[in-house]
């Protein structure tokens, strides 16, 4: 196991307190977006933890994988689902790493004597 995925569930959700604390309406603006997350119901819940799951690889959230791996498997996802989800977000991630290199190389290009 790479890391304890419960624990960090648990932690994060332990900490969210001190957050509540200082700053409660951004946090009750932030169960509020999920809450809302899937209301159409055009999606059904397995479908949005993939994304979700995928999204979170690709923005290196710990804590959003914890929370959105113990979501999807209530949802009931598979390992052969998930890991062609995660085939997409690392294609993806390869894809922006080569779209930012032609703005890198644009941006060099601007700069020219």
């Amino acid at each position: 196991m790479l890391q304890n995925w419960t624990e960090t569930l648990s932690n994060n959700r332990k900490a969210a307190g001190q957050l509540a604390a200082h700053n409660p309406q951004m946090l009750t603006a932030f169960r509020a977006l999920n809450e809302a997350q899937g209301a159409t119901g055009t999606l059904d819940a397995k479908t949005r933890e993939l994304i979700a799951l995928a999204v979170a690889v690709t923005t290196r959230c710990d804590g959003c994988i914890a929370a959105h791996a113990a979501a999807a498997r209530k949802a009931g996802v598979t390992e052969a689902e998930l890991a062609e989800a995660l085939g997409t977000a690392i294609a993806l991630n390869a894809g922006a790493a080569y779209v930012y290199s032609l703005r890198a190389m644009d941006a060099l290009d601007t700069f020219k004597e």
